[in-house]
This record gives structure tokens, C-alpha cells and sequence, in this order.
């Protein structure tokens, strides 16, 4: 079980027309995309996917709509969490888990809970829940921090919570995970220019907002990390982080679906509150882009 989350997930967008509906044709393309590329798992209705804004019968129609178009090929995570324990009972209680392979559980935003509640939260959740729960920790947004003794304390106590997508942005504290885990409990960055720094130091790979357009070089570059192979891997690395870096100059997804766009593979369309990359941010996304398919680094080219 734990090895299907072992390298390459891939955050999925959810593709709007200029209406705001869902693009179904856009993302099965996209779908197809990222698996013939490598990917090695696929995440839907995660915070790359626009989750906070769609309706519960739009998030059942574009799970339903990607495990039919998966078919089973790769494993899908399912984005399933909240600050309202109860509605997040309710919602597993409701949905249908056909096809879903584990469930990334953010942890709860706003109401700024313990560490005790945010215990409790998930031991809870993980109890209820038909299929494993891996922890998605990404304070920058929900404003707490899932700390290192209280994930242990899951990975050690709740045999259903197999790993955690650690988002925190710091290596200290990935680290004294990864060095007290118990066996098989993953540690997944949920930050792309932190991928390679904590593969070096035991992490198990990434859930990417970048594979979505960048699935072959980015899953080689975590391959080849995982592998030990880490001078081709810092290779491959050191190639994409300057386009790394624009594509969260102005949140997420925004740069992402810019990157899309350029490459024709859906429309440049987000959802209220969230608004597309600005002129400037997108044409310097598309001109390192151009940098990138001609395998030169910025600075060769000044």
C-alpha cells in the first residue's frame, strides 16, 4: 500500500471555461497527459484543484470523472478535509470511495485548533474513513502547524495514516520525522523546490503542483534522487527551479495554468477569489519556458 505513494503525485487543476464551469475535456487531456508522462499517482481536489471553490456535486463530478478516466492505471488520492470535523464525518459518510486509493486530509483552517484537536481531528477522520489517510500539513494556509510529536504521535497510534505531505517549508522539522517514523510511514514534500533537499535526507517524493505540466522532468528528477543518482538529479533539478519559482510568484494555481495555457493544454481560467498570473508574470513564465525546451539555463543565454 505505502509503495503507491512512494515518487511522483501530481496535484491535478480543475479546468474552467470562460463561464467558470468545469472543462471535463480539458482535464481528461490532461489526465492523459501526466500518466504517459510518468507520474506514478494522481491527487484530485487538492488546493491546486480549487477545491475551497467548487460545490459537493461539482467535487463528486470531477472525482467520478477521474477515476473513470483513470481506470485504474495509476492510484488516486482523494483532497478530503475541513475545519468542521463533524462535516467532514458527514462528507465521508456521503461519498463513494470506488476507485479511491487513500485520502490527503488537510489540517483544518481558521479556527486555529491544539495540537490536541488536531489529534483528535484525525484520529477521527482516519477511524471513519475506508481507505488510508495520509496528513496534508501546510500552515502557510491554514495558519497551524501540525507538529512533529503530534504527527508522530498519528503515524505511531492510527495504523491507518500511512504518511504525511509535509508543506511547512521547513527541513528541521521534516527531519525529526523522518528520523523517529515508524517503518513505512511516508514523508512527501508538498513543496516543489524542496523536493530534492528532502529526498537527500530521507524523504519518499513529492505530491507536485509542477508535474502537472512538467510530469516526464520532474518525475525523473525525484526517480533519480530516490535512486541515489543525486548529480543527475540536482541536474535536473537546478533546470527547473527557476520555473518553479515563477509559477508561485503569484499563488497557486495561477502560475500553473499559465504554464498550461502556453502549452495548449487548457484555459488560463480560475475561480473568484483567484484571478489569472498578471502580463508580466506570464510572459516571463513563458519565456523560461521557451529557456527550458531549448535545454539552456538563463545565464547561458545573457
Amino acid at each position: 500500500m505505502h509503495k503507491k505513494f512512494y515518487g511522483t503525485g501530481v496535484a491535478l487543476i480543475t479546468p474552467f471555461h470562460r463561464d467558470g464551469s468545469i472543462d471535463f475535456n480539458c482535464l481528461g487531456k490532461l489526465v492523459e497527459y501526466v500518466i504517459a508522462k510518468g507520474v506514478n499517482y494522481l491527487v484530485v481536489l487538492g488546493t491546486t484543484g480549487e477545491s475551497a471553490t467548487l460545490s459537493k456535486d461539482e467535487k463528486t463530478a470531477v472525482c467520478g470523472y477521474v477515476v473513470e478516466q483513470v481506470a485504474g492505471r495509476v492510484p488516486i488520492v482523494l483532497g478530503l478535509g475541513g475545519n468542521n470535523t463533524q462535516e467532514v464525518i458527514n462528507c465521508i459518510e456521503y461519498w463513494d470511495f470506488e476507485g479511491i486509493d487513500a485520502v490527503l486530509s488537510v489540517t483544518p483552517c481558521y479556527n486555529k485548533p491544539s495540537q490536541k484537536g488536531l489529534f483528535q481531528h484525525f484520529q477521527i477522520i482516519a477511524g471513519l474513513l475506508p481507505v488510508p489517510v495520509i496528513l496534508y500539513n501546510v500552515p502557510g494556509r491554514t495558519s497551524v502547524n501540525l507538529n512533529p510529536e503530534t504527527t508522530l504521535r498519528l503515524a505511531n497510534d492510527v495504523e491507518s495514516i500511512i504518511g504525511i505531505k509535509e508543506a511547512s517549508g521547513n527541513l528541521h522539522q521534516c527531519m525529526e520525522i523522518i528520523k523517529n517514523r515508524p517503518d513505512n510511514f511516508l514523508v512527501i514534500s508538498g513543496d516543489d523546490a524542496l523536493t530534492l533537499p528532502l529526498i537527500s535526507v530521507g524523504g519518499d517524493g513529492v505530491i507536485s503542483v509542477v508535474a502537472n505540466a512538467f510530469p516526464k522532468e520532474f518525475s525523473e528528477m525525484v526517480n533519480q534522487a530516490l535512486k541515489g543518482n543525486m548529480k543527475i538529479a540536482r541536474e535536473h533539478h537546478y533546470k527547473l527551479i527557476e520555473i518553479i519559482d515563477s509559477l508561485f510568484i503569484e499563488g497557486n494555481p495561477a502560475g500553473i495554468k499559465a504554464a498550461l495555457e502556453i502549452m495548449g493544454l487548457c484555459k488560463n481560467n480560475l475561480r473568484l477569489p483567484l484571478t489569472p498570473a498578471s502580463k508580466s508574470n506570464y510572459n516571463k513564465i513563458s519565456s523560461l519556458m521557451e529557456i527550458f525546451a531549448g535545454h539552456k539555463t538563463s545565464k547561458e543565454i545573457s
